[in-house]
């Protein structure tokens, strides 16, 4: 299945995209959370006639396909060669950090220039999507706490997470900083997630481009490795590392700007698109 959330923000309502037709949930579940990530729930879920259920007109926005989202926690460094252009040594372990939940917003909305941002960037991450409270579960058994997979942007300000005192919190937690979607494609759909093709365009250049058989560490790995330390919730979203080919590794380093366009894909997941545009909030 591939659950949606769509409608202005702050009123999206849960959907079933089928056929490339979204289908409206609201008579089955209130949205889609965790609440409705459990197997059982699932179920209930998968056996609903995709044909019977109510055609959205038009094209709906797509809102953040989970609501409620507790905690974003990312992995950085995953892949050997995005370390490598990052001039940062090999992990031994997950290197682990979080994104502010405000940071979340839909998969095609715009990505807004924080104040006083000079190095804006880009990062297409396969995003894990939990499904089942999971506290020290072993990496033979982690995949069944696994509910789906989906497409994220891990926005990155460069300046903000690596220079003065750094912190990569701060340079990952801007307002727009985590689009996801464009839906919660179930694990049923995803056989092997350590096969997928995943991309990035910014203004129609192919600049990111790899395959997550080249993680350093795995899914199972990351699900049971975060979990020896910190409980994972239903709904919980892990952003799994990102392929080389981000604008700090470019020689000279690449910057977005306002007005640039970024799409953002992985195989069977699809694909989300964001526009960058400026700060307009008022100075302080």
């Amino acid at each position: 299945m591939k659950l949606v959330r769509f409608g202005e923000p702050g009123q999206e309502r849960p959907g079933l995209l089928h056929d490339g037709v979204i289908r409206d949930l609201s008579a089955h579940v209130d949205t889609i959370n965790g609440a409705v990530l459990d197997k059982a729930s699932l179920d209930k879920l998968r056996a609903l006639d995709p044909s019977a259920l109510p055609a959205v007109d038009g094209n709906p926005r797509l809102g953040p396909p989970l609501s409620d989202v507790g905690k974003v926690i990312c992995v950085g460094l995953n892949y050997t060669d995005h370390a490598e252009e990052s001039g940062m040594a090999i992990p031994e372990e997950p290197v682990l950090f979080m994104k502010a939940t405000t940071s979340i917003c839909g998969p095609n909305d715009d990505v807004i220039i924080p104040k006083h941002s000079t190095k804006l960037d880009w990062e297409v991450e396969l995003g894990i999507v939990i499904g089942q409270r999971a506290s020290y579960v072993s990496r033979d058994d982690a995949l069944n706490y696994v509910a789906g997979y989906c497409v994220v942007n891990d926005v990155s300000e460069r300046a903000f997470q690596l220079e003065g005192t750094g912190q990569w919190v701060k340079g990952k937690s801007n307002d727009t900083f985590c689009p996801f979607g464009p839906c919660v494609t179930t694990s049923d759909e995803v056989p092997d997630p350590q096969n997928l093709n995943l991309w990035l365009d910014v203004n129609g250049e192919r600049l990111q481009s790899g395959n997550t058989r080249t993680m350093i560490f795995d899914v199972a790995t990351i699900v049971s490795y975060i979990s020896q330390h910190m409980t994972l919730e239903p709904g919980d979203l892990i952003p799994t590392g990102t392929p080389p080919g981000v604008g700090l590794g470019f020689k000279p380093p690449r910057f977005l700007s306002a007005g640039d366009t970024m799409a953002v894909g992985i195989e069977r997941l699809g694909d989300i698109h964001q526009t960058v545009v400026p700060f307009s909030g008022a100075a302080n």
